[in-house]
């Protein structure tokens, strides 16, 4: 059975997946990947220094740094959704900016070397929302609009 003959592919993917890929949308997926490459670095440094070291707690080290390697999870996999140009994958990219927000605005309180880490998350965060919101991106994802019933 072809592609043609599949109505179940035809839904998966977007109508103009065939094109190339706006330069919007890989924008985003990059900072997703970015932002998750991030949570998995943190979440090892974590780790090996709760194992490694002499923490104050180590089982709230450990936790922590498996934690962020955890949630490190939903970044990645919008990131390779976005790239693949899958609708769902715009969702899980949106909460992972909105979910970064607060984190940069906590750094950004600190008296410490976090505060440049807090404007780069917050800056990497506005960005990737304006591009997840782009009507190009939305459009590339296959994603249509309260009464956009042009389909």
């Amino acid at each position: 059975m072809t592609t043609e003959q599949n109505p179940a592919s035809e839904a998966a993917a977007p109508a103009d997946a065939e094109g190339p890929r706006p330069g919007r949308l890989t924008g985003a997926a990059a900072l997703a990947g970015l932002e998750g490459l991030g949570l998995v670095a943190g979440g090892g440094w974590m780790l090996v220094a709760g194992l490694t070291g002499h923490p104050d707690d180590r089982t709230a080290a450990v936790t922590g740094g498996v934690t962020l390697i955890a949630l490190a999870l939903l970044p990645l996999l919008a990131a390779r959704g976005l790239l693949a140009r899958r609708g769902w994958s715009r969702g899980p990219a949106v909460i992972t900016q909105i979910l970064a927000l607060p984190v940069a605005y906590n750094l950004l309180q600190a008296d410490s070397i976090a505060i440049p880490a807090g404007i780069v998350l917050g800056v990497v965060a506005v960005t990737a929302l304006v591009l997840l919101v782009n009507p190009e991106t939305t459009r590339a994802l296959g994603i249509r609009g309260p009464g956009d019933a042009s389909k």
